[in-house]
């Protein structure tokens, strides 16, 4: 891995707080995720499953983690089942972890290599009464392809038809979006690596460079500063691409006059950060571009402020709508007349704001959290409003990531990053 070992009590802590959570006499099982195949020999990159990062800081394919808190020996509480690493796999693979590295990573005293794990498990199972099953439900998810934690919930489904089920996923969603201070600061690291990517190219950019040159700076920043490149797939639109809400192409060339909307943003150690700015190719703004800058400046700015304990994400939505539309009818974009003939369903605003103002951000971009539950300290939020106008060939969208903090405006992670227009025009033009 590239980033710095981090400090196995994390991974302690946050198995403590899940078995805390677990019903009595049950055992709760996660996997890796699988390396996906593309064609011939070629694979995708492997990404690591979040959960089982999170509950023990592996970082490794076919890997598999076993909690059974009323175990009835203390060396079955928690189990790895690591791959089995050889002489030849570290000739062609490269070094994989060891029981003793394992447990370094970790804290988990207990590691066996996957070839013991059906044994182990059927003897816990004789124990156990209720399997914790690990399903994706996130409120965003769209699994159409059978993944190593499905393939195991079926096999287990068929051979332990007896046992209790129950699901990981509603602890895992609590817990997971409450981020302990050892999580807050990886995400402030992959922040200020993006703050070294965005600040590159305030000095890059200018009259006919591509979309692609910009998306080569950033990765070199990004890799260079011990992150494995994006935290997402990078959106880089010009002109009229920025209208385009999950522009991904990247391959036009940036014209004097326009505007870029960047939505780009490094990962650290798996943990995300994201980051919208919109900067002028020329390193000028027009007086029109700035003042719908502004307008959507303020209203993050408004937005971030209601970010605090207690609040619910929909009628937050509901309150920044509200700013969003004072903004709009300032800058003639809608008048009193749409506002009073809107329907509530799609409100007036949604014409040129029709996406949401935040979301959850930590293992994933967007991340665990149940959105029926009121916010609660150490949640950490995007703030994302932007004015999208195709008539006019632009669009603006300003974001940052915010801590919820228990008292008082919530602390910005990307506080260091430049936003306001006069700013970036400056740091362009030195």
């Amino acid at each position: 891995m590239k980033y710095h070992q981090i400090n196995s009590a994390l991974f302690v802590k946050n198995r403590k707080k899940f078995t805390a959570e677990m019903k009595p006499n049950s055992v709760a099982v996660f996997n890796s995720n699988d390396i996906y195949p593309v064609s011939a020999d070629s694979t995708l990159p492997f990404a690591q499953h979040r959960d089982i990062f999170y509950l023990s800081g592996v970082d490794q394919e076919e890997s598999i983690l076993l909690l059974f808190p009323d175990a009835p020996y203390e060396s079955q509480k928690e189990i790895l089942f690591l791959k089995e690493t050889s002489e030849h796999i570290a000739i062609w693979e490269g070094e994989k972890l060891t029981k003793e590295r394992a447990f370094q990573v970790s804290g988990i005293r207990t590691v066996y290599w996957l070839q013991d794990f059906h044994k182990i498990l059927n003897e816990m199972m004789t124990y156990a009464d209720t399997m914790y099953i690990n399903t994706n439900e996130h409120y965003r998810a769209t699994v159409e392809t059978e993944t190593r934690e499905a393939r195991f919930v079926k096999w287990w489904k068929e051979h332990y038809p007896a046992h209790n089920v129950a699901k990981s996923n509603p602890i895992l969603q609590r817990l997971r979006s409450v981020k302990e201070s050892e999580e807050l600061d990886l995400i402030q690291q992959a922040c200020d690596i993006t703050e070294k990517g965005f600040r590159r190219l305030l000095s890059f950019v200018k009259p006919n460079v591509t979309e692609y040159e910009i998306e080569a700076e950033l990765i070199h920043e990004f890799i260079r500063n011990r992150s494995k490149g994006f935290a997402y797939t990078p959106i880089i639109a010009s002109g009229n691409n920025a209208n385009v809400l999950h522009y991904i192409e990247n391959n036009q060339q940036c014209k004097d006059g326009d505007l870029i909307l960047l939505d780009v943003a490094a990962e650290y150690a798996n943990y995300s950060s994201d980051l919208s700015r919109t900067i002028p190719v020329s390193g000028r703004y027009t007086e029109r571009q700035k003042a719908v800058y502004n307008a959507v400046l303020r209203v993050k700015n408004e937005a971030t402020k209601m970010l605090t304990p207690g609040t619910l994400w929909k009628q937050y939505h509901v309150e920044v709508g509200k700013i969003m539309t004072s903004e709009l009818l300032g800058l003639g974009l809608i008048d009193k007349a749409d506002v009073q003939n809107e329907n509530p369903e799609w409100p007036a605003y949604k014409k040129y704001f029709m996406h949401g103002t935040s979301h959850h951000m930590g293992l994933d971009t967007h991340d665990y959290g149940l959105l029926h539950e009121p916010m609660k300290a150490n949640m950490v939020f995007t703030v994302e409003p932007g004015i999208y106008i195709p008539a006019e060939g632009f669009g603006i969208r300003l974001e940052d990531n915010v801590v919820v903090q228990e008292k008082g405006e919530p602390f910005n992670l990307m506080r260091n990053i430049p936003i306001e227009a006069d700013e970036i025009e400056s740091l362009m033009n030195e």
